[in-house]
């Protein structure tokens, strides 16, 4: 009996986010729980964030210094707006098709990153 005291006492300390706290003002019961703001989308962020990070990362070491310059321009990743492929080859003095095969190309090698 006493060993069940004992173990009892120990685990009284222990709090259930299930556990009734207070009453609402229609009665109903409010638990822990209840009271804890969440957000759901925390998870989501985080992953956001993590893959973002990949992203920059594989640019960074991935690609040459022109299709970096390319997929840059064509995305905004620099806080500019986005170009259009016709914007980015007169900007860089090179044909349309050939932002296009570059960026192609710089593509594949980012997804390529991703599924390692």
């Amino acid at each position: 009996i006493l060993m069940f005291f004992r173990s009892a006492k120990k685990t009284a300390q222990d709090v259930s986010l299930n556990d009734p706290i207070d009453t609402d003002k229609d009665g109903n019961t409010l638990t822990l729980l209840d009271t804890i703001a969440t957000d759901d989308h925390i998870l989501e962020d985080i992953d956001l964030r993590m893959k973002v990070r990949q992203l920059y990362e594989a640019v960074k070491t991935r690609l040459s210094p022109r299709e970096r310059e390319i997929i840059l321009l064509r995305y905004g990743l620099t806080g500019q707006r986005p170009l259009v492929q016709r914007e980015v080859a007169k900007k860089l003095n090179i044909s349309r098709s050939y932002v296009s095969r570059l960026e192609k190309k710089a593509l594949q090698k980012l997804r390529k990153a991703f599924d390692e």
